[in-house]
């Protein structure tokens, strides 16, 4: 990954791991999860805006894989998932040419990671009250790419525009409401918690080399075993939430997926309170994988709900037979 990544070419880099195969990962719950969410961190650690696209590009190839049966090499160019839901950014759908696939898109998304750069996306829309999910190519006049409102320090690269649909053109992605129900939507929420962890390793690694020139400062050190602690911590729930995938691929694995998500959350709030301490201001200013790192984690950890998936999960703990919930 080292060999490929380019500081401050986000998007020549992603295209270079395209190009070369590199989104050619296992499928989640295929066997090998832990080996997908392996390439995830490993991308993130060098650079969370790049991670973010990168999985974004390869959560697009699972699901056609998923609602589709796609198999074999994908069609060339950068792809994206546009899923974002909220009540001032809706995409309708409307049937075009009396074939119910081909459809016709209206209204606004927002959060369009990669809009000025990907050739196809995956978007929720809505058919009527249904939830939808649609595969629209970029290259169409009625689509409009809207950057003014993006003023993004933290995740900048990532340039998630919003995206106006003037009648664009587009084709329905299984049966309606299959995005959402498939166990796979849950898989790739957990699979993002492994960008948060590689993010953190990423500082981690950051804060020891910094480290090995002035080793007598135990406070310091406390720092680095609290950094080490915490990962470790991290990286046992995301390799036991994988093997829960992959031995039950059918189901969402949702106690297992809130659990890696939760917990990865707390660990990277835990390693930005302890890597600043640790190092000081200099790494912070004048190393720019460190400065980098530091102004994208807090930014992509915020796709988590906080507090509300706590309580989401704390309201399932209760509704689940309590019998051996926490036995070694």
């Amino acid at each position: 990954m080292q060999h490929h990544y380019r500081p401050g070419r986000t998007y020549e880099t992603l295209q270079t791991l395209i190009d070369e195969g590199f989104d050619a990962v296992p499928y989640p719950g295929a066997g090998a999860t832990c080996a997908r969410w392996q390439m995830l961190a490993e991308v993130a650690a060098f650079d969370l805006c790049l991670a973010k696209l990168y999985e974004s590009h390869i959560d697009a190839l699972a699901i056609l894989h998923e609602l589709r049966g796609l198999s074999g090499p994908p069609q060339a160019g950068m792809r994206a998932v546009w899923c974002s839901e909220s009540a001032q950014a809706r995409v309708t759908l409307t049937p075009r040419g009396g074939n119910d696939r081909e459809v016709i898109l209206h209204g606004t998304k927002a959060w369009c990671s990669g809009a000025h750069h990907v050739r196809s996306a995956l978007v929720s829309a809505w058919d009527g009250d249904t939830p939808c999910l649609v595969e629209v190519e970029l290259a169409q006049a009625e689509i409009d790419v809207c950057p003014a409102d993006w003023h993004a320090v933290g995740m900048a690269d990532t340039h998630s525009f919003t995206v106006s649909y003037r009648g664009a053109r587009a084709r329905r992605v299984g049966a309606p409401r299959a995005y959402l129900s498939r166990a796979g939507f849950h898989h790739g929420a957990a699979g993002v918690a492994a960008c948060w962890y590689g993010a953190a390793t990423g500082i981690a690694e950051v804060v020891r080399e910094t480290l090995l020139h002035r080793p007598g400062d135990p406070h310091a050190l406390a720092h680095l075993g609290a950094i080490d602690v915490a990962l470790a911590q991290a990286a046992s729930v995301l390799r036991a939430t994988a093997q829960a995938i992959d031995a039950h691929p059918a189901r969402p694995c949702l106690e297992a997926m809130r659990r890696a998500r939760l917990a990865v959350e707390a660990v990277v709030e835990k390693i930005l309170w302890h890597a600043p301490r640790a190092v000081g201001p200099s790494p912070m200013c004048r190393n720019a994988r460190f400065a980098r790192l530091l102004a994208d984690l807090p930014v992509f950890i915020r796709q988590s709900h906080a507090e509300r998936d706590l309580a989401a999960h704390g309201r399932a703990l209760l509704e689940r037979d309590g019998d051996g919930l926490w036995a070694l």
